[in-house]
């Protein structure tokens, strides 16, 4: 009963399998493990009690090629989708832009319309303030020209006809 310690690497060559699958062997058997000088795991085991053959399987690289293949196949056509959505999307860009400069037109447009149009409504309230100063009496017309004119004259007759009162008296 020759007891060995081998690190990992060791185990899976004497058994024909990786070093990984070596490690989970002697997790799942429990078999006592150490550290060496050089920081390698190193395991006690006894070759003789254990007898060890490895499962053949079979080849999966067909299955695995044609889901490979497969997946290929759809990652061409998801490139072959997105670049017609590029050339969808760069149309809709340039509808767009056009759009954004029609609308800063209109916009001007809009703007200048309504300054025109505010004008338009002072002269024409300047233009009824005149027309309804011609449909009155022609006495009125005269007071309100006379107001107008003379305001200071108006709001305060005793002022303005002071100095002429004083010299007269």
């Amino acid at each position: 009963m020759p007891v060995e310690m081998l690190t990992y690497a060791g185990l899976g060559e004497r058994l024909k399998i990786s070093p990984e699958a070596a490690r989970a062997l002697v997790k799942r058997h429990r078999w006592p493990r150490s550290r060496s000088n050089d920081g390698k795991t190193l395991v006690q085991i006894d070759l003789s009690e254990f007898s060890h053959s490895p499962i053949p399987r079979q080849p999966q690289t067909q299955a695995g090629h044609q889901v490979v293949t497969a997946l290929k196949q759809q990652i061409e056509t998801l490139q072959a989708e997105l670049a017609e959505m590029k050339v969808i999307a760069a149309g809709h860009r340039g509808d767009f832009e056009r759009e954004c400069e029609r609308t800063n037109k209109l916009l001007a447009e809009l703007l200048k319309v309504s300054t025109e149009s505010v004008g338009a409504r002072e002269r024409a309230a300047l233009l009824e303030g005149k027309l309804s100063m011609l449909t009155q009496p022609w006495r009125r017309r005269l007071v309100d020209a006379f107001t107008l004119a003379l305001p200071q004259v108006a709001s305060n007759p005793r002022e303005s006809a002071g100095p002429v009162a004083q010299s007269q008296n």
